[in-house]
């Protein structure tokens, strides 16, 4: 790793990059090997690989306990559990989703024939804004999904509310917040369920899979039917489903990261205060934060570059991705300027001014269990020399 203390270190100005090795953001974090091989073990020896065998199963309870709700429904993946979650309340017409997040949230609606409407986000927590959401209500309006961005919660009161006072279907895509609270209590228990990611690039993993958490019976039985082709014993198909069982193999994965989840998190946690400290007092650029007072998994370190930033935004990514420190513009340019949803609504960037201006600014550093002080400390400092030299 080398040491960068001068603008002209930077490899953007023809030096050699500060890290022989791309520094990702998403690396996996893998417990330990040796009770993962365990696992594998066991699942050869009872030939059951699927069709919700007994590690799925200790998974589904393991999550259900973590986040203190009555079930927990694995699915493959997390698309396909928001698909399912989806389909299983009902939702048709319009959903009102923020265009500030990523593009699966949207494809779940859309895939399924139901349109998802654009609503404007909060500058401060980069999740919907309730004033926003309830100037986008129409008479075609049946729910809006709420999404907890970057493990801070969405504003699951004023959402409540909005979803109360017009009859709407209310439901959370936590594909960022697992582990995470809200006042005290865990998310998983908001809206009438909640929907967990557990890709291969989030901190807690299962290689990949996702799962839907949630208080209500009926909607568990019936999201655990179309899981599985809508089986309800041999031979007895009582509902329309599809495929989107879980494995044994991803949930052994899912089993050995719940034993190291709070070794990861305290590895994420160190890491994003060593960013905080060596990124403070900088023009132009803030740390998103975390209240402290509730539990948070640090999962993202997410850099806004403000306006009086004497540097840009693509400007400083392409400093980072010259040294090999592969930063992503989450979520640029936002849902309503993809191909897809451009097209349908070429004039929805009209009624999203913020999302538009936090879509522009934001910049996701690497982070993770693969990353010590000193890999952060030499990251931050391409930042710091890049921007206190303004150029």
């Amino acid at each position: 790793m080398k040491r960068i203390q001068t603008i002209e270190d930077l490899a953007i100005n023809g030096a050699r990059p500060a890290f022989d090795q791309p520094l990702h953001v998403g690396r996996p974090n893998i417990g330990s090997r040796e009770t993962f091989l365990n696992y594998a073990e066991d699942i050869f020896d009872r030939r059951w690989l699927s069709n919700n065998g007994p590690l799925v199963q200790e998974f589904e309870q393991r999550v259900a306990d973590y986040h203190g709700v009555k079930h927990c429904v694995a699915i493959c993946n997390g698309t396909v559990a928001l698909e399912i979650a989806i389909r299983a309340l009902g939702l048709t017409g319009e959903v009102i989703v923020p265009s500030y997040t990523f593009i699966a949230t949207a494809h779940a609606l859309h895939w399924q024939a139901i349109t998802p409407v654009f609503a404007d986000i909060d500058e401060r927590t980069h999740t919907l804004d309730p004033a926003a959401v309830r100037n986008m209500i129409t008479p075609r309006t049946t729910g809006i999904i709420g999404v907890h961005l970057w493990g801070n919660s969405a504003p699951v009161e004023e959402l409540q509310a909005i979803a109360d006072e017009f009859n709407l279907k209310l439901m959370f895509d936590a594909a960022h917040a697992f582990g995470c609270s809200y006042k005290g209590k865990m998310i998983g228990s908001f809206g009438s369920c909640e929907v967990f990611s557990f890709h291969a690039t989030k901190f807690f993993n299962t290689f990949e899979g996702g799962a839907v958490v949630t208080n209500d019976d009926e909607l568990a039985e019936t999201m655990r039917l179309m899981r599985n082709f809508g089986f309800a014993g041999f031979d007895n198909v009582i509902y329309p489903g599809t495929n989107g069982k879980m494995i044994e193999i991803a949930a052994a994965m899912g089993l050995v990261n719940f034993d190291a989840i709070d070794d990861v998190i305290s590895a994420n946690r160190l890491n994003y205060q060593t960013y905080q400290k060596e990124l403070s007092g900088l023009p132009g650029i803030r740390l998103l934060s975390f209240d402290e007072a509730e539990r948070n998994n640090y999962q993202y370190v997410v850099v806004q570059v403000e306006s009086d930033c004497p540097v840009s935004r693509d400007r400083i990514v392409d400093a980072l991705h010259a040294e090999n420190v592969l930063a992503r513009k989450y979520f640029w340019p936002g849902c309503h300027k993809m191909k897809p949803y451009r097209e349908l609504f070429p004039h929805a960037g009209l009624l999203l001014p913020i999302t538009q201006k936090v879509a522009d600014g934001v910049v996701v550093m690497p982070t993770g269990t693969a990353m010590d002080g000193e890999m952060v400390r030499a990251v931050a400092s391409i930042i710091r020399i890049l921007v206190g030299k303004g150029s």
